[in-house]
């Protein structure tokens, strides 16, 4: 467990019982049978960034209240636990994160205190195909004076349908695979040549797929020097998604564990069976290495430590490994009722399924690993 100071555990505290309160896995269910097209809930985001999450990444100067990866995490566990829909990692985390990085003092000012106020929704698009593969970036882009002009498609982008700002990463010079000649672009959502398709997804949550025809957006960063900015943002958002993802895990593992303490079966409780005894302890340890990861890796991103990339892979595919296994284990657990729309299981592993794939899979991260410690 991270050390947590005081403010920290203050947000940390406000988070849990807002989420519990204002947005409990009901709230999610209902979203999800009103057929709401953007997501997410305009008015529980609007709270949200009234309490500040917004903006948690932001430095004061820009309206927010810059204090760190770690603390936004410890935000994303709670909303995770309770399945909350929100741009929380579209737009607080990741473009939020693109924008710190790359940004010019104009363009933070433009863009960041609108974020921070939950007013302006941005995203990052990046992949083009089913898998993710930022190093396979297509998407044309032609540069001149400060400008580009976009061609192609993107697919998947979170919260892409409601998105008023879009961080396009285009390929404004080379062929896909190779490191040099990524862009990231600003684009506007109102912009010409800008096409959605908004998705149904199985986890109910709002993404689109985005179709550029001679879109023009305004440079961030440097021309064709945009693929270490856009590593370091993936990183930083695969990390951030991660906590989430435990967040999801502990409270599935304690809706089970709950469950095997209360449903007899042949005249005792299943919790008494040793064979589901194992699997619970095995869960158990599982959600303690993960919590390890993501906390280790929110942790080096706040200190800049030089091992973010291996520590955001490698708490991607040890968190997705683990809230596959208790997705699973959820609905068998549960048995017949496990595996009805009526519980909640069902809602908790399809969310898992979409965010184990979000930001690259549990084999794209091993191998990633693999090849940063040089094997």
């Amino acid at each position: 467990m991270a050390v947590l100071n005081e403010e920290q555990s203050m947000i940390r505290d406000g988070a849990k019982s807002w989420v519990q309160e204002k947005s409990p896995v009901t709230a999610f269910r209902k979203l999800r049978d009103s057929g709401n097209a953007d997501g997410f809930d305009r008015a529980a985001w609007k709270e949200m960034a009234e309490m500040g999450w917004a903006g948690i990444l932001i430095p004061e100067e820009f309206g927010g209240t810059g204090l760190g990866y770690l603390t936004l995490g410890l935000v994303l566990e709670e909303t995770g636990r309770t399945l909350t829909a929100s741009p929380l990692i579209s737009t607080a985390l990741t473009a939020t994160t693109a924008l710190l990085l790359a940004g010019s003092d104009a363009q933070k000012q433009k863009y960041l205190p609108a974020i921070a106020e939950g007013k302006l929704i941005a995203t990052l698009a990046v992949d083009e195909g089913p898998h993710h593969h930022p190093e396979k970036i297509a998407l044309a882009g032609s540069a001149s004076g400060g400008k580009v002009k976009l061609n192609g498609k993107k697919t998947f982008v979170l919260d892409g349908g409601t998105a008023d700002l879009v961080i396009v990463a285009a390929r404004t010079s080379g062929k896909p695979g190779e490191k040099g000649g990524i862009t990231l672009v600003l684009v506007d959502g109102k912009a010409s040549g800008l096409s959605r398709e908004k998705l149904k997804t199985v986890d109910s949550r709002g993404y689109a797929n985005l179709t550029f025809k001679d879109v023009e957006g305004e440079v961030l960063g440097t021309v064709d020097q945009g693929a270490g900015v856009l590593e370091t943002t993936l990183d930083r958002a695969r990390i951030g998604l991660t906590a989430e993802m435990l967040g999801q895990a502990a409270q599935s593992f304690e809706i089970t564990l709950e469950y095997l303490k209360t449903r007899e079966q042949f005249g005792q409780k299943i919790g008494t069976f040793q064979a589901l005894q194992h699997r619970a302890a095995k869960m158990f340890t599982d959600l303690e290495l993960g919590r390890s990861c993501v906390e280790g890796a929110l942790a080096a991103i706040d200190r800049d430590a030089n091992d973010v990339a291996q520590l955001a892979s490698l708490a991607k595919a040890k968190v997705g490994d683990l809230v596959h296994t208790v997705s699973n284990e959820m609905v068998q657990m549960h048995g017949g009722i496990g595996m009805t729309d009526a519980h909640d299981a069902g809602l908790y592993l399809k969310r898992a399924r979409a965010q184990e794939a979000t930001f690259g899979g549990s084999s794209y991260h091993r191998d990633r690993y693999a090849t940063l410690l040089g094997y």
